[in-house]
């Protein structure tokens, strides 16, 4: 069996190796001639999956790709030649969710404010959205929940209108899919005329799909207001940004929000765990097993006395300006956004380290963030 899988993929090796013959692949520049002969696809969001791509192939048992996201698929043609399918939906929502959270302590450490206090505003309410809140409300955080299809399914949370969010809201975090069409499309949902009705002062972070954001009204928005302040992980024209309007940006990074080792690790996990269904075969490895060992068994502290420890300790997984400043330097080489992601494989999740409590100061919430061993 042979198996043609994205080369940004982690751990394929590892979880796909005894099933067939692995060849790695650029995602962005495949081929229907390097698909002729795969029995398995595995993908990442950069690759569409459509007729065009599997015209030459008339073998294929499985499409998957690691990722929340399935615009990039063509899944009723797929139905259409009774090829199953798989994505990984939450594989990376804790990443994005610690991403989310980080970049709202630097924002808050970089204009001298404080999170703490803030209104935040969360605008999709699936994995990713439910990721970021969870870090929000441990932090003790008010957060507003904006979802309409959710809420029209019965969603038991409470929502508001996207109107009311970005009236009461200080903090806008996007977590959007992206649609085109129909009452609740998210193409361009901040376009010119919405970016006009932020308040003074908000903060807005897009983490889900760069056209969320109509990217050009975003450069005349922002040449007139300065006192919004904006977080872009996710970029119009992907893998080419706008050149003009990464000066405007607070933090910029190559769409890695979701990029934790623990994340990627999920995300090929769990088609693994669906290629083992449908070629009825039991599955025999655990996802434990890929991840490293901790870097640090446990970090013993007496107390997190301000929001600027929270962010140290925060930076002692990862530290947002690390890929900010590669972004700068990064982005307008050729093919130095795709470089970017591919060569991002260090970071870790909250869950990688370990917390201690060596004071009289409750820091049990610390858990709740996703630390692991918090002891009082």
């Amino acid at each position: 069996m042979k198996i043609l899988a994205d080369e940004n993929m982690p751990y394929v090796q590892q979880l796909f190796g005894d099933l067939g013959t692995i060849e790695t692949v650029n995602g962005r520049e495949l081929t229907p001639e390097q698909v002729q002969e795969a029995d398995v696809l595995l993908v990442r969001s950069v690759t569409k999956v459509n007729q065009a791509l599997l015209a030459l192939n008339n073998k294929l048992k499985f499409v998957g790709s690691a990722t929340i996201g399935t615009d990039h698929i063509d899944q009723e043609y797929l139905a259409s030649r009774n090829i199953p399918f798989s994505n990984a939906p939450g594989c990376n929502a804790t990443a994005v969710g610690e991403f989310a959270f980080i970049a709202m302590l630097e924002l808050a450490q970089r204009f001298n404010s404080s999170l703490k206090g803030k209104v935040v505003g969360i605008v999709g309410a699936g994995n990713t959205g439910t990721a970021v809140a969870k870090c929000l409300e441990a932090y003790g955080i008010e957060v507003l929940l904006n979802d309409p299809l959710l809420q029209q399914s019965g969603d038991p949370r409470c929502f508001v209108s996207l109107d009311t969010l970005i009236a009461k809201c200080d903090v806008i975090s996007l977590h959007v899919p992206i649609t085109q069409q129909g009452e609740h499309k998210t193409w361009y949902l901040f376009d010119e005329a919405r970016l006009n009705t932020l308040a003074e002062n908000t903060w807005l972070l897009n983490c889900c799909r760069g056209e969320v954001i109509d990217n050009r009204a975003l450069i005349k928005f922002k040449q007139h207001r300065d006192d919004v302040k904006v977080v872009l992980d996710v970029w119009e024209g992907e893998p080419n940004p706008m050149e003009e309007l990464v000066p405007y940006i607070e933090f910029c990074t190559p769409h890695i929000a979701g990029y934790s080792l623990e994340g990627k690790a999920r995300g090929t996990y769990m088609l693994y765990q669906k290629l083992a269904e449908v070629l009825k075969l039991s599955v025999s490895k655990e996802m434990d097993t890929l991840l490293p060992k901790l870097w640090s068994e446990q970090l013993s502290i007496a107390e997190i006395s301000s929001e600027r420890a929270l962010l140290q300790l925060a930076r002692f997984v990862y530290d947002l300006r690390d890929d900010d400043e590669l972004f700068r330097k990064q982005f307008l080489k050729s093919q130095g956004f795709d470089q970017m992601r591919k060569n991002h494989t260090h970071r870790r999740e909250f869950s990688a380290l370990k917390v201690g409590n060596t004071g009289q100061t409750n820091v049990n919430w610390l858990s709740n963030l996703g630390f692991s061993g918090v002891e009082l």
